[in-house]
């Protein structure tokens, strides 16, 4: 296994389509509202077919506030680097650090030749991608004295001015397949960008290529890690799986985790333009991988028998609402304010010892007195055994199913927070703003609806993760723990239906901003119902997560 503990990046490989340019731009903010980091597009300036890309990722930086941008890849042969590094410095300086900086040494001589560009053999253009880079890194260093000097063959500086630098350490990701290209990404580039659809072995030859990489990071005295690994990627959701990435939303999480896993690729990139697609990459594959990826990396961060510690989890990406777990080994929760639940105390064993995790207690207020299950029928699980010892490992793997639902009780009181501030917002409208409230209440409720959506999906998948993996998983560990098993899939089914009631109500908000108590009420349900839904999840299953694991093998 080969993971390089980068932060999990998702992003879209849009067309850009001339013909359509306004559809174009319509993609790449849907990508920035689903949720997506990312937005990619090809770059062939010889083809009159397609839009300018850095004419359309400077217009996108205008258009949109948080996904970042990337050629994928910039045609260095049609692009001088000492003013592509300018370009690049000075959208990420206008985006507020939003530009990465794709780069290829080009492949269709003819058409660059066309278009005045040099032809160039494989050998040279490696060799003038790696004086372009020297070239490209020298103008961002702009608090260095003197000029940029670069003696190249293929590209020279001679006493260039340095900057701007851009606003955020811009990452420079090449496209390569080649020995020789891939050993020099490992000496000199910060990420690595092939398409898998290139790839003859398929994700088999990823172990080959990679260590390719590794090997040229290893003879410039680097850490391997210093490169990022993304791939372009291209498959179908269907309801049967049928190959790779060709099938359900959740056997593209098991393959993605996979290739997170074992061949340290920490960045996807789907090449369509189909929305529903998006959508689906976005809120139900994205989110359910990190959730994955961080409880691996959670157990493996705990020293193992030999006290070693594997590597950690990286943040969650800016505005991603996926991120499920802290990705620290198991804390077994945390204080900082889950909503409604009650204050606990991590008992803490020295070494492998007795679980040192403790479940969430019940809330002890209640919002509404509307009861949808019979809380004292709920069967209890069966004891754990009597001396049974924990390995860190098995404490992480216990506490990660806490950190989970603590990620859900603090969003679920940012909406509640949320709702609160929209209620204000009613109470003191007065007669003579009455028209500019209402628009600003309309405003407030989409905001509201927006926010509410995405914490529903997130609940959503997390259930269907556990329904679909978890617990057939725990159901064949231990027998025992069949009627805990089907009690909870059981209270998954009156979540979801709860959540779906939260929908009705959002969409009754949006028509009729005087609808506020039937969402208030809506809300109220989730709350009593979900936050005694997860406490009694964790009473039920962490001790036995931190036998089994949350799949085969992982202890």
């Amino acid at each position: 296994m080969t993971d390089y503990g980068h932060e999990l990046l998702f992003g879209a490989f849009l067309t850009p389509d001339a013909r359509q340019p306004e559809r174009v731009v319509a993609r790449a903010r849907f990508c920035e509202q689903v949720g997506l980091d990312l937005v990619t597009f090809q770059d062939h300036p010889y083809q009159p077919g397609f839009l300018d890309t850095w004419t359309l990722m400077s217009y996108l930086a205008a258009a949109t506030s948080r996904i970042r941008l990337a050629g994928n890849v910039l045609n260095l042969p049609l692009r001088q680097p000492v003013v592509l590094a300018r370009s690049v410095a000075s959208l990420d300086l206008l985006s507020g650090g939003r530009v990465e900086l794709g780069l290829g040494t080009g492949a269709f001589w003819d058409a660059i030749e066309a278009n005045g560009g040099r032809r160039l053999t494989p050998g040279q253009s490696v060799d003038a991608l790696d004086e372009a880079i020297r070239i490209v890194r020298e103008v961002w260093a702009a608090d260095r004295r003197g000029g940029v000097r670069v003696d190249g063959k293929h590209y020279r500086a001679v006493g260039a001015k340095r900057g701007p630098a851009p606003a955020h350490p811009v990452g420079i990701w090449v496209g390569a397949y080649k020995p020789r290209l891939l050993r020099l990404v490992g000496r000199t580039a910060d990420g690595w960008l092939p398409s898998l659809s290139y790839l003859p072995q398929g994700p088999a030859g990823l172990r080959d290529l990679t260590a390719l990489v590794d090997e040229g990071a290893a003879a410039a005295g680097r850490d391997p890690a210093e490169v990022r690994r993304l791939l372009n990627i291209s498959g179908r959701f269907a309801r049967e799986g049928s190959g790779f990435l060709d099938g359900p939303p959740q056997q593209w999480v098991r393959e993605l985790t996979d290739l997170v896993l074992a061949h340290g690729t920490s960045g996807f990139i789907l090449g369509t333009d189909d929305p529903t697609s998006l959508q689906v990459f976005a809120q139900e594959v994205a989110p359910a991988v990190r959730e994955l990826v961080a409880a691996e990396r959670s157990a493996a961060a705990s020293p193992g028998p030999a006290g070693s510690t594997a590597l950690q989890a990286g943040p969650s990406p800016a505005g991603s609402t996926g991120q499920a777990g802290s990705g620290e080994g198991g804390s077994g929760g945390r204080s900082d304010g889950p909503a409604d639940a009650q204050p606990r105390e991590v008992v803490r064993a020295g070494g492998a010892a007795g679980l040192a995790v403790t479940p969430t207690p019940a809330p002890q207020v209640r919002h509404s007195d509307h009861r949808l299950w019979d809380e004292s029928t709920r069967p209890a699980a069966p004891p754990a055994p009597a001396g049974h010892v924990y390995s860190p490992q098995a404490q992480a793997a216990g506490g990660h199913l806490v950190d989970v639902h603590d990620h859900l009780r603090r969003e679920l009181s940012e909406i509640r927070d949320l709702l609160d501030q929209v209620r204000r917002g009613v109470v003191s409208a007065g007669e003579a703003r009455g028209v500019l409230n209402r628009m600003t209440l309309r405003q407030n409720n989409w905001t509201l609806g927006a926010y509410c959506a995405a914490y529903c999906r997130l609940v959503t998948q997390h259930h269907g993760l556990e329904d679909d993996a978890i617990f057939p998983h725990l159901r064949r560990a231990d027998p025992g723990l069949v009627p805990v098993i089907d009690r909870l899939e059981q209270e998954h089914v009156v979540i979801h239906e709860v959540v779906e009631g939260v929908d009705r109500a959002l969409v009754a908000l949006i028509g009729d901003p005087a609808r506020l108590t039937g969402l208030q009420q809506a809300v109220d349900v989730l709350t009593d119902t979900l936050l005694s839904h997860l406490s009694y999840e964790e009473q039920s299953i962490v001790e036995p997560l931190a036998r089994y694991g949350f799949y085969p093998g992982q202890l």
